[in-house]
């Protein structure tokens, strides 16, 4: 195997190739570093779970064309805190939410283009901006202003192992086809993602249970750096077992199907196991709020499989899967055609039906549509199940990303377990997400995290040259 030294050509290399990576690596740039980019995903490929994504959430002070009224920065604070329990990093998650005001402008002079907001389930319309053309279209905009601004791309690069020496980055060591290269740089920026296709470290957790979650993004995103970092002392953060998961459709490919498998049929029906039983309150809140806990509900479940029921009262009201639903004339017949008790599910849909109590259904409103004396309650939008034909999709757990990670300063440089901060070493992305995020998420803010976060990295990066 030819081993081949770059000496020095690099001030600043970035490891990983999605949104977090690319405003690192933008950011290094606009700082007057020379910045290397390496990405494990073959060209087509690139930009890891970037790729399926599709809004940033935005604090903002005023409507403008994209979004609706204002979102404050205390708002967007409290609503952060509520799906992360109040397990969050508060001042670095009020760093991001603040920065993230500066998104639009940034973003637009990356060549990334803006629609109007979504409508259905999403009640985003306020609080988020949607990406023209998506994850897709963003990556291939963030590339392009990468290329013509001299930053230079490795694909089908995978990053064995980092060279450090104390608290400070000395060099990587990168297979590249048939080559294992020394790449050397005065800093590095590590933005490659979680550990959510790795299904034998979420074995470690999860047990056998693993084996039936779906990965809805990259199969490349193998935790290999977070791995490495931990081994070389970094502070770990973040739930072990934690992940963004959502309930997808359980048709779905293992991995990479992205986001037209999520199902948003569930606060419009009950959800029930495999046994026939509901098993959590689909009212509770707004969806945006609480799709991301559906994953790991789904997974806490026997064979990790779970099927969303509804009426033809609902259809049309969210956002389908890419899959056909399972429909039937009858409960009892749907329940066969799923492989469930039928006589279980129709006593499941009649409590349910005598227990809610009637109100102005309203999605677009925490409304007053509820259950009385059930257990679990439907807190909202609980209409009865009784209007033919009945629709049913099956659900699984589908990962998005993983929560441990490592440590970052508000600055995005990694700390160390011994108290120290690392020299010239900074994380982006999903392996920073725990210090935010720890069992909940809110819908948007991931691409947010990893926008500002990489800006920070790679401004901070940069300077490490001067």
């Amino acid at each position: 195997m030819a081993l081949r030294t770059l000496q020095q050509e690099y001030d600043v290399m970035v490891v990983g190739g999605g949104n977090a990576a690319l405003s690192a690596a933008l950011s290094a740039r606009e700082h007057g570093a020379r910045v290397l980019i390496v990405e494990r995903a073959p060209k087509f490929y690139r930009g890891g779970n970037s790729r399926h994504t599709r809004d940033f959430r935005i604090m903002h002070e005023r409507a403008n064309d994209y979004m609706m009224g204002t979102y404050a920065e205390d708002e967007f604070v409290d609503d952060l805190a509520r799906v992360a329990g109040g397990e969050m990093n508060q001042h670095l998650a009020r760093i991001i939410v603040s920065k993230s005001a500066e998104l639009p402008e940034w973003l637009s002079n990356q060549g990334i283009r803006w629609q109007a907001p979504l409508s259905g389930t999403l009640h985003l319309a306020r609080t988020n901006m949607f990406m023209l053309g998506g994850g897709r279209a963003m990556m291939n905009a963030y590339y392009q202003t990468a290329k013509e601004n001299g930053v230079d791309v490795w694909y089908d690069s995978f990053v064995e192992d980092l060279v450090i020496d104390a608290d400070e980055f000395k060099a990587a060591r990168v297979r590249r086809g048939e080559d294992l290269l020394t790449v050397r740089a005065l800093s590095v920026v590590l933005a490659s993602g979680g550990f959510e296709a790795n299904v034998d470290w979420l074995k470690r957790y999860w047990g056998p249970a693993a084996d039936n979650f779906v990965i809805r993004g990259t199969p490349y995103n193998q935790g290999n750096m977070i791995e490495t970092m931990l081994r070389y002392g970094a502070e770990s953060i973040g739930e072990p077992d934690a992940f963004h998961a959502v309930a997808v459709d359980g048709r779905a490919p293992r991995f990479d199907g992205g986001i037209v498998t999520r199902l948003d049929s569930v606060p419009f029906g009950i959800v029930v196991n495999q046994d026939g039983f509901r098993f959590y309150d689909e009212g509770e809140d707004f969806w945006p709020k609480r799709y991301a806990i559906w994953g790991g509900l789904i997974a806490r479940q026997p064979e990790q499989v779970a099927y969303s029921i509804i009426d033809s009262k609902a259809m049309g009201k969210f956002m389908p899967s890419v899959f056909d639903p399972v429909v039937a004339d009858t409960l009892a017949d749907l329940a066969d055609k799923l492989g469930l008790d039928p006589a279980q599910v129709i006593e499941t849909v009649e409590t349910f039906n005598c227990a809610v109590r009637a109100g102005t259904f309203n999605p677009g409103e925490l409304d007053d549509c509820h259950t009385e004396g059930l257990i679990p309650p439907k807190s909202h939008w609980a209409v009865p199940i009784n209007t033919a034909p009945f629709y049913a999709y099956p659900l699984r757990t589908g990962i998005t990303f993983t929560y441990l990670g490592v440590r970052v300063s508000e600055r995005a440089k990694i700390q160390l377990k011994d108290g120290r901060e690392a020299a010239n070493m900074f994380a982006a992305g999903e392996m920073a997400a725990g210090n935010v995020l720890r069992r909940g998420y809110l819908a948007g803010f991931g691409l947010t995290m990893g926008a500002v976060l990489g800006r920070i990295a790679g401004e901070e990066a940069a300077n490490v040259t001067r």
